[in-house]
């Protein structure tokens, strides 16, 4: 039987809402938004964007998580802040059941992905993420490949790259613009949001889905 590997996006894939705009809007000192609407318009890599915007961010990690807990639930049990999409739960469940490898891949920051699935349980998951450093005069991000080299864009393309030679068929769950590139690599996509936008208005195969449990759905026809 040929193994497995679902590649899942984090930021508005399994939470609904992009973690890294609130702590950015909630704590940066500066025209975070300007870098964004550069980055929407492809002007500057997404390494760019998020290195420039998070050194606009002073607080402490202690702050940083603190806020995450109080806005973060492990279900849709509150109408505001960063909340997980209904069915992850069952999607990781699943995939176990099933002997699939899940693995997150994005753009956003380790520390608040990580603090986000310890509050669901869920800490265990592998993630590949953006690496931060905390200093007075900003948090440090960076990007760092499975070869080890460091990268201003492009990770999710790299970690599908390697999958793919390590012999998997990847089934690739996403959202956003920066899902684009390496949902094209994959053996099925699973799509909402822009991703969905870009599938449809460019007759590239894919699955709808509204929450985690549609994924699921479309796993067991596999």
């Amino acid at each position: 039987m040929m193994k497995t590997l679902v590649q899942c996006d984090f930021d508005g894939t399994i939470t609904e809402a992009d973690a890294s705009f609130f702590l950015l809007g909630a704590f940066a000192q500066g025209d975070w938004r300007q870098l964004l609407r550069q980055y929407k318009e492809h002007k500057i890599s997404v390494g760019e964007f998020n290195t420039r915007a998070f050194a606009m961010v002073r607080a402490d990690k202690s702050t940083l998580l603190e806020a995450i807990k109080r806005e973060t639930l492990p279900s849709s049990l509150s109408s505001r802040g960063v909340k997980m999409r209904d069915g992850f739960r069952e999607l990781v469940n699943y995939c176990a059941e099933r002997g699939f490898r899940l693995v997150i891949v994005s753009n956003g920051l380790d520390f608040y992905i990580r603090e986000i699935l310890k509050q669901a349980g869920l800490e265990s998951i592998e993630v590949h993420a953006a690496q931060t450093q905390f200093h007075p005069s900003g948090v440090e991000v960076r990007y760092i490949g499975p070869d080890g080299s460091e990268l201003d864009d492009g990770l999710k393309e790299a970690y599908i790259r390697l999958f793919l030679e390590q012999g998997y068929r990847v089934i690739y769950v996403g959202n956003g613009d920066s899902d684009i590139s390496p949902a094209r690599y994959a053996y099925q996509i699973f799509a909402t949001g822009e991703l969905l936008g870009y599938c449809r208005e460019n007759n590239l195969e894919c699955k709808p889905f509204n929450d985690l449990t549609d994924v699921v759905s479309g796993l067991e026809l596999l």
